[in-house]
């Protein structure tokens, strides 16, 4: 099973920001700077700095596939720095909201 690109996880975290797809936070209770989410059945690892979003550590996908940011780094980027300014304040607002 081909691990998941760059660009299929950007797409889940692009859709959370418009408004396509819902992010709902998994757990409040997490390693410090790393927060759990699902966006539709796909689950990642992020990595927070405060309210700034920082970097995808983990993805898998509903098929279980699976992506990290070693690899995705590898190559040159990560999920998370393909998102424009504005996606990018619209996932760090999401993920402020549902801080709880």
């Amino acid at each position: 099973m081909p691990p998941l690109t760059t660009r299929e996880v950007y797409q889940q975290l692009r859709d959370a920001a418009l408004g396509v797809r819902r992010l709902q936070r998994l757990d409040t209770q997490s390693d410090p700077g790393q927060v759990h989410v699902n966006i539709e059945g796909w689950h990642l690892t992020l990595d927070v700095d405060g309210d700034h979003l920082r970097h995808c550590q983990r993805c898998q996908s509903p098929d279980g596939r699976e992506g990290e940011l070693d690899s995705w780094q590898r190559y040159g980027t990560d999920p998370v720095s393909l998102l424009s300014t504005w996606e990018l304040a619209q996932v760090e607002r999401l993920l402020a909201e549902t801080r709880g």
